[in-house]
């Protein structure tokens, strides 16, 4: 079995999503604004209306970042007994970077999934008569 490289990745929704491109062309990108979504592809012109992240990004974001924090906070607690302010000082921003630095990445690759996996609203079956 071969080792993958990074180039098999280029085209899955984690690798255009993490560099904010559109989902259907590779080459458009996705956010307008830090993380808010263009209205449509700048390149192929795909409407982005039906992407709805909607908490996911949020959600995966603390997942991951908390539990390194957490650690990261009671090593400080138990090692130096530092005080509050060493914490607000040291945690706190380390805590805001880290969320910063994931959300958008997270939310391009939700909407990349989205699309490529042509998910829907779930829709209940309405019988006629």
């Amino acid at each position: 079995m071969q080792p993958r490289r990074l180039s098999d990745f280029a085209g899955t929704p984690m690798g255009l999503g993490v560099r904010g491109l559109c989902p259907a062309c590779g080459k458009g990108h996705i956010f307008k604004g830090y993380l808010t979504l263009a209205k449509q592809c700048d390149v192929c012109g795909l409407d982005y209306s039906f992407a709805d992240p909607a908490d996911g990004p949020a959600f995966f974001t603390m997942s991951i970042v908390s539990f390194p924090l957490v650690g990261f906070a009671v090593w400080l607690e138990l090692a130096f007994q530092a005080p509050y302010w060493v914490h607000l000082v040291t945690t706190l921003p380390l805590a805001v970077l880290s969320c910063l630095a994931l959300l958008r990445p997270l939310k391009g690759w939700l909407v990349c999934s989205q699309y490529m996996n042509k998910a829907e609203q779930a829709r209940l079956d309405e019988e006629e008569g």
